[in-house]
C-alpha cells in the first residue's frame, strides 16, 4: 500500500504538520496539528481525503495545540505520545500564555508504547518510543516506503532540545542511537521543523551523532 504525505508548517514555530494518507483508501491522519486548524481543514479539502485519526509524537504546544479542535472538526480519537507526555497534554493552555497559540488540553484515547502499530486505511505504521527531548516522545515508521515522521528527536543537521522542562540530552541520544541510526541509511524523515532528510545523511555530517 502506497502512502502519500503533505507538509504544511504552521503558526510562527513553523512546525511540520502532516497529513498522512492511504492510497488506496484515502483515509488520513493528522500527525501533530500544533495550530492553524483553519489551515489545516483547509489542506484537508485540497487533498480528498477523509480524516481518520489525530495523532500525536509528543506534548509540546507546537506539536499539539489543535489536536483537540481538530480532533472534533472530524469526530475523530488522537492516539499518541506516550503517556509520561500526559502532564504536557493537560498543561496546553498554560504553554498558551507563554507562546501566544491557542490551546485547549488534549485527552488521547490511545497512548502508544514502543512495538505498538497504527493503522491508518490499509496502512500500518510501527511506533518506536524516542524519550529525550520529551518523556513520553514517539516516532511512526512506515517500513514499506522507508518513511519516518520522528517530531523533535532529530532534525537536517541537529537535534531536539534537551533544556526544555522534562528534557534528557544523555536520554535523547541513546534514543537516536537505538531507535533511528538501526535504521538503514536509505530511510528519509520528516522532522518537526525544517526540510526532511536521511538517515544516512545525519549518520555522515550530523555534528551531534559523531561518536554514536
Amino acid at each position: 500500500m502506497a502512502i502519500k504525505l503533505a507538509v504544511l508548517p504552521v503558526t510562527p514555530l513553523q512546525q511540520n504538520c502532516s497529513i498522512l494518507w492511504c492510497e488506496e483508501t484515502m483515509k488520513a491522519a493528522i500527525i501533530d496539528p500544533g495550530g492553524d486548524a483553519h489551515l489545516i481543514e483547509q489542506s484537508v479539502e485540497q487533498v480528498g481525503v477523509t480524516v481518520e485519526k489525530v495523532l500525536l509524537t509528543h506534548g509540546h504546544i507546537d506539536h499539539a495545540a489543535a489536536a483537540t479542535e481538530i480532533s472534533e472538526r472530524y469526530d475523530v480519537k488522537i492516539e499518541g505520545p506516550g503517556k509520561a507526555d500526559e502532564s504536557f497534554l493537560q498543561n496546553l493552555p498554560e504553554q498558551a500564555k507563554k507562546w501566544g497559540i491557542p490551546a485547549r488540553p488534549a485527552n488521547p484515547s490511545r497512548w502508544l508504547s514502543n512495538g505498538d502499530k497504527v493503522f491508518i486505511g490499509e496502512l500500518e505504521l510501527e511506533v518506536r518510543h524516542c524519550p529525550g527531548h520529551t518523556p513520553g516522545h514517539v516516532v511512526f515508521l512506515y517500513h514499506p516506503q522507508r518513511i519516518a515522521i520522528v517530531g523533535d528527536v532529530i532534525f537536517q543537521g541537529s537535534i531536539g532540545r534537551t533544556d526544555l522542562p522534562l528534557g534528557n540530552h544523555d536520554q535523547l541520544l541513546t534514543s537516536i542511537r537505538d531507535q533511528i541510526l538501526t535504521l538503514e541509511d536509505d530511510w528519509g524523515f520528516l522532522p518537526g521543523h525544517g526540510p526532511t532528510s536521511t538517515v544516512g545523511q545525519e549518520r555522515r555530517t550530523n555534528p551531534f551523532l559523531q561518536g554514536l
